[in-house]
């Protein structure tokens, strides 16, 4: 591939990752035009997407090869991350000057400057672009956008940006993306913990929860939270959006944060404890919003009877 203009904006996207989010996010990525490659480690999972009518890499090697602009990162932790990158078909390996890595996965930022780092000695740049809005978010193009970067190839990928997000924001350098991420998450979990209080109080006092949120979700509580997965909870519905074991993944990376700037996150702590609590009890492949079961168990009540 030859190193392509700054100008350009990208066209021809690799997509690794066919998660929930990801295979979400490639397929609007086709549906808006772009000339999409998908791969995940289960071929399986690129078959909707091939169908929409993706091509299929036999390996994140093999899709750097192609004559690509860009290649987008999603998938569960750092080391998958770092063996996508550097791994024996990792995309370092065979990716020609001037390839784009943006990486939408939620992973460690003194990682990800590392990755930067060692990308830039190939003329590979690296954005890492972690995202929020869940599910909902991802299949509508809604999510928001957190990059840490290049300015240049942020701008080239500014198209591309507007088609998976309704924002996207660059923080500053490699790294920030993901620190903003793990402020996005510390408000996420915390907040979770209110809108799973405030719907018990409701219920134990016989209070129409229905009508709780509509009213409380028009004042200065309102919240996605609350909104989105307060009904969910009130219902006993905990299919997954997000995951209890990706949020608990996505707080060890807040505590590895908190520490290395000595902040006593208290209220985190809270939230990991009953996440953790709903995690043991089976929850972890559910939906967030089943931290409900923990406050349950500790009320002696369930939500939806």
């Amino acid at each position: 591939m030859s190193s392509a203009t700054l100008t350009n904006e990208v066209q021809r996207i690799g997509y690794i990752g066919m998660g929930i989010m990801g295979a979400a996010m490639a397929g609007n990525l086709v549906k808006a035009g772009f000339e999409v490659m998908v791969w995940n480690r289960t071929a399986s999972k690129c078959q909707p997407l091939a169908d929409l009518g993706a091509a299929v890499a036999e390996s994140p090697a093999d899709m750097a090869a192609k004559s690509l602009d860009a290649i987008c990162i999603n998938v569960t932790n750092t080391p998958d991350v770092d063996e996508v990158l550097f791994g024996q078909n990792g995309i370092a390996g065979s990716a020609a000057t001037g390839l784009i890595v943006i990486d939408n996965s939620t992973i460690s930022p003194v990682e990800t400057q590392r990755f930067a780092a060692e990308l830039a000695k190939k003329e590979i740049t690296f954005l890492d672009a972690p995202v929020s809005g869940g599910d909902v978010g991802a299949k509508n193009g809604t999510l928001s956008i957190m990059v840490g970067g290049d300015e240049s190839a942020f701008d080239r990928c500014s198209r591309m940006f507007d088609v998976l997000g309704k924002s996207a924001v660059l923080l500053g350098p490699a790294g920030m993306g993901q620190v903003c991420k793990a402020c996005n998450q510390i408000a996420v979990a915390c907040n979770l913990i209110g809108v799973c209080e405030a719907l018990a109080l409701a219920k134990k006092s016989g209070l129409d929860m229905t009508k709780m949120i509509d009213v409380v979700s028009g004042g200065a509580a309102s919240s996605w939270q609350l909104a989105n997965l307060g009904p969910k909870i009130m219902e006993g519905d905990h299919a997954p959006g997000f995951m209890i074991d990706l949020v608990l993944k996505d707080l060890s990376l807040v505590a590895d944060a908190a520490r290395e700037h000595k902040l006593p996150l208290n209220a985190v702590a809270l939230a990991e404890g009953y996440f953790r609590a709903a995690a043991a009890g089976g929850a972890g492949q559910l939906g967030t919003q089943a931290m409900a079961k923990t406050i349950e168990q500790l009320g002696g009540f369930e939500f939806a009877k």
